[in-house]
């Protein structure tokens, strides 16, 4: 079914393409410039947003071996996925039973056992306590009830998800609202993780805005790809998360081809959000230049920074294509490429806007009829913003709206 749904919004986007049109929201939307700075809306957000949505954390490819770990922060909670000797994935607080210290450096390996650097208490990767030292002299300890606090966690579509308070009830399919079944088609979970790098940005919602907005691309991204794109954007929806085509010419090829044989390239086409942090772009690399080159994706993960003037973003890389010799130049080429997009004309333009926004100057940022995706980003943002209690959180996903523009 989902793939009949791809080939239905190709359809779709390809008409658009041919009579030379767009679809647009029944309004401009407004929201309020402090948004971007208040501290107390920053909080809320930090609370109602990231301490309770499942957020991407990872890929399957990324840890795809068992006893594979990955120790990194998380809106300021550290986190450690850890992949069992069964295979399963797991996640936990990084934070020893003992006295809080935390226990892996960040970054990624493989261990039997995670040892805490303050006195060595030990722990499977499974989360057991299995060694305190002198434990003889210590005294009556129970290691069955001392282990690392888990966190709840999923993957799905080769992406690993998970949510960063304990406790926390987690619905990952009725979050997904179905996206899921649309990503399985970039096959994620088939790829090779072939690298990551990190770039520092302005207000988290600045940062991502521009994820949603092709309107921009043209203009902002002239001296690099912007002249080759159009500035026109179709929005699909499944709940929160969006994806984002432009019924550009490439789509005038399809009238040639049966659409038995359209290409996947094609029909996964676009840029693919995840709610409230995550964005998925394709890029050729080396098809045209070195034998056995394709499609790498570059899954952009968004997090709030210290304050609200400031994130964080790494960009993962994931080749659909086996990563030879003769491809890393290449390789390493596109994403030295991206960084300087996004480091120097987004998040530089980004920074600025930041510093603007917060003189008072203007009350509200305006998105168009054209930019039906700004407006429904910050429409979840305000309703999860919103939403009290835990209760109040679950019910915003049960029957969310899947949408697709016409």
């Amino acid at each position: 079914m989902s793939h009949e749904t791809l080939v239905e919004l190709t359809r779709r986007t390809l008409q658009h393409a041919r009579a030379g049109t767009v679809p647009l929201a029944g309004e401009i939307g407004r929201v309020p410039a402090a948004n971007y700075y208040d501290p107390g809306r920053w909080q809320l957000e930090m609370q109602r947003v990231f301490k309770r949505t499942p957020l991407v954390l990872g890929f399957t490819c990324e840890l795809p071996e068992p006893r594979s770990y990955k120790a990194m922060d998380v809106a300021g909670v550290p986190v450690l996925l850890s992949r069992g000797a069964d295979g399963e994935m797991r996640s936990f607080v990084n934070m020893c039973s003992h006295r809080g210290s935390i226990v892996v450096r960040e970054g990624t390996g493989s261990a039997r056992r995670f040892t805490c650097p303050y006195h060595a208490w030990s722990y499977d990767n499974e989360g057991r306590l299995v060694g305190i030292l002198d434990r003889d002299e210590f005294g009556d300890l129970d290691p069955d009830c001392n282990g690392l606090t888990p966190l709840p966690v999923a993957e799905r579509a080769g992406i690993i998800f998970g949510a960063v308070t304990p406790g926390m009830p987690f619905d990952i399919d009725a979050y997904l609202c179905g996206y899921d079944e649309m990503l399985e088609h970039h096959d994620f979970e088939s790829c090779a993780y072939v690298g990551s790098q990190t770039v520092d940005g302005p207000n988290w919602k600045v940062a991502y805005d521009g994820y949603l907005d092709f309107y921009h691309l043209p203009i902002l991204h002239r001296e690099t790809f912007g002249p080759g794109y159009s500035n026109k954007a179709i929005y699909d929806a499944w709940g929160p998360h969006q994806r984002v085509t432009s019924p550009d010419r490439r789509f005038l090829a399809l009238d040639d081809i049966e659409e038995d044989d359209w290409p996947t390239d094609l029909l996964t086409d676009g840029v693919w959000t995840v709610f409230p942090h995550t964005s998925v772009a394709g890029f050729n690399v080396g098809a045209d230049e070195v034998p056995g080159g394709g499609r790498m994706y570059m899954i952009s993960t968004l997090f709030p920074g210290d304050n609200p003037d400031t994130s964080r973003t790494t960009q993962h890389f994931l080749a659909a294509f086996e990563p030879t010799e003769q491809l890393e130049g290449l390789i390493e080429a596109q994403q030295a490429f991206l960084l300087h997009v996004v480091r120097d004309e987004d998040y530089y333009n980004g920074n600025r806007i930041q510093r603007a926004v917060k003189t008072g100057a203007k009350t509200e940022f305006f998105f168009g009829r054209n930019e039906a995706g700004g407006q429904r980003f910050h429409g979840w943002v305000d309703r999860l913003v919103a939403a009290e209690t835990d209760d109040d959180f679950a019910d915003l996903f049960v029957g969310a709206e899947v949408s697709f523009q016409r």
